[in-house]
């Protein structure tokens, strides 16, 4: 089973690339984003846990977020591989993830990171906005932070990957097709 992070910034182009990964691959989407909003509408007791820590402004934490994580692997024995969006996001997730699928017997294969210059990024957040409707892709201010977020918050992960010489980075810029194949390039150097 191959195992697959796809990073990058805000405006990289994840979604675009993940949607055809999990075409040409057959991967599992896994995004935490869809598995909160799945545990909470169906009211879980990770879902009612989520939501507690949600209701008092807080962060879910790690172990809360890892234990869906783990559910949604669980659910898929089949499949050729999972596809991580938007997870990990920290260190300690990262490393969280490694545990959890060392548990499994399974390492995360490799990681794809996006590479965007910063000014790219902000414009396509922009032209995003204008059909999305998201009101963090239309402020400036959003932006500015959603990019410095990355910056300090996200990168950490990547050099986390680079160290055990898990990472791929992929120039972003350019046409989605020629992106893609360098992204199957990497796949398809990727450990079995």
């Amino acid at each position: 089973m191959i195992n697959l992070v796809l990073f990058g910034p805000p405006g990289a182009g994840k979604g675009t690339q993940s949607e055809k990964i999990i075409a040409k691959y057959g991967f599992v989407h896994l995004s935490t984003g869809d598995l909160f909003r799945k545990h909470l509408s169906e009211g879980t007791e990770l879902g009612l846990l989520a939501k507690k820590y949600m209701n008092e402004g807080n962060l879910v934490p790690d172990e809360v977020v890892i234990k869906m994580v783990g559910e949604k692997i669980k659910e898929n024995p089949s499949a050729s591989g999972v596809i991580f969006d938007g997870f990990p996001r920290t260190v300690p997730q990262a490393q969280a993830l490694d545990a959890l699928l060392a548990s499994m017997g399974q390492s995360i294969s490799g990681m794809v990171g996006l590479e965007v210059p910063e000014e790219e990024l902000k414009i396509r957040i922009r032209k995003r906005g204008e059909t999305s409707g998201r009101a963090d892709d239309q402020e400036e201010e959003k932006i500015n932070n959603r990019i410095k977020v990355y910056n300090e918050e996200t990168i950490p992960v990547a050099n986390f990957y680079a160290a055990q010489k898990k990472y791929h980075p992929v120039q972003g810029v350019g046409e989605i097709e020629t992106i893609f194949n360098a992204i199957c390039s990497a796949i398809d150097s990727f450990p079995n």
